[in-house]
């Protein structure tokens, strides 16, 4: 009898550096064990000193991608990153992560203007999204500095729609994941003194799709995917490639 792959889709935007977006997430699939597909949302030029000009896809041709992708390989699990123009998406009945990207590591608008309301369309279709603080305060309109407020803004954007929610602190080194019953769980890990920063939040959401690819459950997935991008930055740390934030180092030997 063959074998099966373990299979993620990765609908996201395409990054000529190498370092974020389906880049970053095929690298990361790959890594861990996981057969990567794409559908890609847009096209970026951009490389460690930033992002200079975004070309969307049509969404009828994100549309297409995805059911050619489903239809013929079928998916174990989907990362959702970079969507630019979110799209009317029909999702099949698998693990979701909705990374809701809003800019770039240089600050570039990475999401259309006034495109929020149609990315908070995403958050029942779901089984977690992770916005990192700003996001988070983005999505929320306030502002969220402290371990309390984290878990406040979890709840809230639960009460909008989303399943679960993992707030991601960045530098502070600790996350909380939020469920659909109130219930908070932190993930901590030490900080890492490094600027191959480029690609973490897609590395991070990338590697939880991976793990409940292969069966894991929620916090299980968070768990494991905290301690891969852990060592892909501190690996990727003794690394220099290029003159701004480089990426991290996707490829140091994770065992699933």
């Amino acid at each position: 009898m063959k074998k099966n792959y373990r299979r993620v889709l990765t609908i996201a935007g395409s990054d000529s550096g190498g370092g974020a977006g389906i880049q970053a997430d095929l690298k990361t699939f790959s890594a861990l064990g996981c057969y990567g597909m794409t559908a890609i949302t847009a096209i970026t030029v951009q490389n460690t000193c930033g992002v200079s000009s975004i070309l969307p896809v049509p969404p009828m041709l994100v549309k297409e991608q995805i059911e050619a992708v489903v239809s013929d390989l079928g998916v174990d699990a989907i990362k959702i990153g970079m969507l630019f123009d979110p799209p009317s998406m029909d999702l099949p009945n698998v693990p979701i992560v909705l990374d809701p990207v809003m800019q770039a590591k240089g600050g570039e608008p990475l999401l259309k203007p006034g495109a929020i309301d149609a990315l908070k369309m995403l958050f029942p279709k779901v089984l977690l999204i992770t916005p990192n603080l700003d996001e988070a305060s983005a999505l929320l309109g306030q502002q969220i500095l402290s371990r309390e407020e984290m878990v406040e803004a979890g709840k809230a954007l639960i009460a909008l729609g989303a399943n679960n929610v993992l707030i991601k602190g960045g530098h502070q080194g600790c996350d909380c994941l939020i469920t659909s019953s109130s219930e908070a769980f932190w993930f901590e890990k030490p900080s890492i003194n490094t600027i191959n920063t480029h690609g973490t939040g897609c590395t991070y959401s990338a590697a939880i799709a991976a793990y409940l690819a292969h069966g894991l459950p929620l916090n299980s997935a968070i768990k494991k995917a905290k301690h891969y991008l852990h060592n892909a930055l501190k690996r990727g740390a003794e690394y220099q490639l290029g003159s701004g934030h480089g990426p991290l180092c996707h490829f140091i030997g994770a065992s699933r």
